[in-house]
């Protein structure tokens, strides 16, 4: 019987779940940083269930540690490789290991950021520094060592560039993060653009709220400060993580090779609400619970 009341979008398939058929990834290397902890673990689990070689860079040997873990559940050949994605050499150091142990890899998954939330008058010179140093530059770093040696190669490959929906909108209280993603989405345009004649797709994904975990505890604060996450999404839920990780698989799949230049957000259509009047402003200082600045 029809019902006045809004349901939402429906909760997806079950976890280990996949559209695409078992063994899409047999006998592929699928490179991916930040994949230790939380969405990024979540993507690679999925390119792990799909029959790929898994392998995860981290600065942080304890994120590394948790992809160990997490890989050997699901019985995922993998290597995990210490990597801090703003220096080139360690990134070059780290798709050598990945060459001698499985091979040149065919998907690279760019999902290391750095990210937190502060007023851009409080923000100091570092933070500014460091964000888009491991945002921006660290993505573009790990992409230009992918390319190049697909480029001497002669062989295709897909990138995929985590970004963030305030790329297109601004981030009030993330003005570091968000100059940063903008340019990541940038980078997905311009390199798919310059790549795509020899083979190389590349192309963006957007999570909106995936609440997991590994969430730092400042963000993690600010969404206990909603009540009921769930009603403030036009789906009238959050997303699971494993929509996340399907959507990377499909992306860099056979299936979507004709993909590229594109970025896709998958949030339910959060990012696009509007509504017919505004609500007061509240300022992000209010917002984050700060007083007054003070310089």
């Amino acid at each position: 019987m029809a019902t006045d009341e809004p349901t939402g979008i429906p909760e997806p398939p079950a976890l280990g779940s996949s559209a695409l058929p078992a063994g899409t990834y047999e006998g592929r290397t699928v490179f991916v940083t930040g994949g230790g902890t939380g969405l990024g673990r979540a993507i690679a689990s999925e390119f792990a269930r799909l029959g790929a070689n898994l392998v995860i860079a981290s600065r942080k040997p304890e994120h590394l540690e948790q992809a160990t873990e997490a890989m050997t559940e699901l019985g995922a050949p993998h290597l995990t490789v210490t990597c801090d994605i703003r220096e080139p050499e360690q990134i070059a150091a780290a798709f050598d290991a990945a060459t001698e142990r499985f091979a040149l890899p065919d998907v690279l998954v760019n999902n290391a950021a750095a990210n937190f939330p502060v007023p851009a008058e409080d923000m100091s010179p570092n933070a500014w520094r460091t964000v888009v140093d491991i945002t921006l530059n660290g993505t573009y770093f790990c992409a230009r060592e992918f390319g190049r040696r697909h480029l001497a190669a002669g062989t295709p490959g897909s990138i995929i560039n985590v970004g963030a929906s305030y790329a297109w909108t601004g981030g009030p209280g993330f003005a570091h993060s968000a100059a940063a993603k903008a340019g990541v989405k940038n980078m997905v345009e311009t390199l798919a653009v310059e790549w795509g004649p020899y083979g190389i797709q590349v192309n963006g994904l957007v999570p909106g709220l995936f609440p997991h975990e590994d969430m730092t505890a400042d963000i993690q604060s600010n969404l206990r400060r909603t009540d009921d996450k769930d009603v403030c999404q036009p789906a009238l839920r959050v997303g699971r993580p494993r929509e996340l990780g399907w959507a990377a698989t499909f992306l860099a799949s056979p299936w979507a090779q004709f993909i590229s230049g594109h970025t896709l957000v998958v949030d339910g259509a959060n990012w696009q609400r509007r509504s017919m009047t505004n609500p007061a402003v509240v300022t992000i200082r209010d917002q984050m619970g700060k007083g007054p600045f003070e310089p």
